[in-house]
């Protein structure tokens, strides 16, 4: 019996094994975020940043922008260098409504943060998720995910 299962097993070892390792299967898929931010630059529904410079262990794993009553929203998701997830939103979607959307019913403020960008509220968001805010005139940024504070510092300071 023990043969048998040997004869399974040692094809399934060495298919994930080539899988992780030639294939690169565990590494995030990486998109292309110009056309939606492209997109939201001609909507200009608020003034559009964009993150420079992260550097190579950050990869965009989504990139939208949706028009809707309430005002337009660009969404740009990232796998952070821990390859926990971060989502960067710009909005024209009123504050209030907007944080308790994406922030949950239950966040809390925490104090704040400052960056060449401005002073960020920090929250505790949902279960495991912590976001930092800046709220303007016409626009709230939100960055917001399952990872630690000093990440979400990072993908803040690098808007222009």
């Amino acid at each position: 019996m023990a043969m048998s299962l040997a004869v399974l097993l040692i094809p399934i070892a060495l298919l994930l094994v080539f899988y992780r390792v030639v294939l690169s299967g565990d590494a995030p898929i990486t998109v292309d975020p110009a056309p939606a931010i492209d997109e939201a630059r001609r909507a200009a529904a608020f003034t559009v940043l964009v993150p420079h410079e992260l550097g190579e262990d950050w990869h965009t794993s989504s990139a939208t922008f949706n028009r809707h009553d309430g005002g337009a929203t660009l969404r740009l998701g990232y796998v952070d260098p821990d390859d926990d997830p971060v989502q960067l939103l710009q909005s024209s979607v009123a504050p209030a409504t907007l944080l308790r959307s994406e922030l949950g019913d239950s966040a809390k403020a925490l104090g704040n943060v400052r960056n060449a960008v401005g002073v960020w509220r920090v929250y505790d968001a949902r279960p495991g998720e912590r976001a930092i805010v800046l709220t303007e005139a016409n626009r709230t940024i939100v960055v917001v995910g399952r990872t630690d504070l000093a990440n979400l510092e990072t993908l803040a300071t690098s808007l222009r």
